[in-house]
């Protein structure tokens, strides 16, 4: 059954959930998906992990919202771990990651106008995805998630990725820079990874022309490649950071994150939010880091990962259209040389839940739970479902 009272905003699959456990999903027919998908880098802890389960339950039967009207305990000590984890000072609380990326935004806008720019500007990058509210989408380096919503909003520079001289040129001409917005590894973008040597460049001259350097860790952090954050595979430190998805587990929260001058630009009144960091978020946000950390998940994040990376590779070693295979952790993408978005279809129907971005990148983003069984399944799939479709094509 489908319903007409829905706004038509998604190109949904003709396939319903109907409960989940570990790496898996059912319909309402009873099938059994693997999950390679997580709800686009969400479920990291997978389906109704026992622990999340928990916290959730007890939370909810002891207190779901007050406001930040008042302290909120859960959120004072969420805060303290996620500064401890990734080395930042303060935290600021909402929903999503369009939401943590709109408060960098801000953030950045009052630290430039605190410096006595009229008129701040952030320079973001081609095929970037920070969001769809009207500040992310116009920072957002897609054409197709911009058009129709014109007219954008002003303030932004945008420079080619992984280009450094570029941001050279953008600092010798425009005095008005105050900001960085980058994503460690693209997502949407088609799984680009920034070069360490790229991200530390980046940090040096940030902190030669006063900008801060603010990272788009919404899909990348919380153990998804391997480490609590992209950055850390850099070795740098950031001023801001941007998080959401796989941060509750499944429960909507996203965080922005700063240290130094850049915590200290929000005062009271500056920003906020109604919902943001409530009890019930909080309680699923530590749930999952402390799952994390006691199911040593950044190390099988690294160990599946690489596995499913060199099974791919070997299964697909020669077959012409397979352009790359490349990744961090369980951040994976296969690129082809034409586009395939009906291979969500074809894996669906053999069993595996798989996601297609940029036209042409099969985007692999599942649970950091998986074991060698999943490891084995999705390889086999992804192989063989990639291998009919190039050779039917040829």
């Amino acid at each position: 059954m489908t319903t007409t009272h829905l706004m038509n905003t998604y190109a949904r699959q003709p396939v319903a959930f109907v409960r989940g456990e570990g790496a898996y999903l059912w319909d309402e027919a009873g099938k059994r998906y693997l999950d390679a998908v997580a709800g686009v880098a969400v479920n990291a802890l997978g389906h109704a992990h026992p622990r999340l389960v928990k916290a959730i339950a007890e939370q909810a039967a002891t207190l779901i919202h007050s406001s930040n009207l008042y302290r909120v305990l859960r959120q004072e000590e969420l805060a303290d771990k996620l500064c401890a984890l990734s080395g930042m000072d303060r935290a600021f609380f909402c929903n999503s990651g369009c939401e943590a990326n709109e408060a960098a935004i801000k953030l950045a806008r009052l630290y430039g106008h605190g410096k006595g720019i009229e008129l701040p500007t952030i320079i973001v990058v081609e095929k970037a995805f920070h969001g769809r509210t009207m500040a992310t989408l116009t920072a957002t380096g897609s054409r197709k998630i911009q058009a129709g919503f014109e007219p954008l909003l002003s303030g932004f520079a945008r420079v080619p990725f992984n280009d450094i001289e570029a941001i050279r040129h953008v600092a010798e001409h425009n005095k008005s820079v105050v900001a960085v917005l980058i994503e460690t590894v693209q997502g949407e973008g088609g799984i680009n990874i920034l070069p360490a040597e790229y991200l530390a460049e980046l940090r040096t001259l940030c902190d030669a022309q006063g900008w801060l350097l603010m990272l788009d860790e919404v899909q990348t952090g919380i153990g998804r490649t391997g480490t609590w954050f992209g950055f850390q595979h850099a070795g740098v430190v950031p001023d801001v950071i941007a998080l959401a998805k796989g941060l509750g587990g499944g429960v909507p929260i996203g965080a922005c994150l700063a240290r130094g001058a850049a915590a200290e630009v929000f005062t009271p009144g500056t920003h906020g939010s109604t919902f943001g960091g409530n009890p019930l978020a909080c309680a699923a946000a530590l749930a999952t880091l402390e799952t994390i950390e006691a199911e040593h998940l950044l190390d099988n994040a690294r160990l599946r990962g690489d596995a499913i990376r060199a099974g791919l590779r070997g299964a697909l070693d020669g077959v012409h259209g397979v352009l790359d295979i490349r990744g961090e952790g369980l951040m994976i993408g296969i690129e082809l040389d034409r586009p395939c978005a009906e291979l969500v279809g074809v894996a669906r129907d053999a069993g595996v839940l798989i996601n297609v971005t940029a036209d042409s990148v099969i985007r692999l983003v599942p649970p950091l739970i998986y074991g060698a069984d999943e490891v084995d399944l999705l390889v086999a799939t992804v192989a063989d479902v990639v291998r009919n479709y190039l050779q039917q094509a040829a």
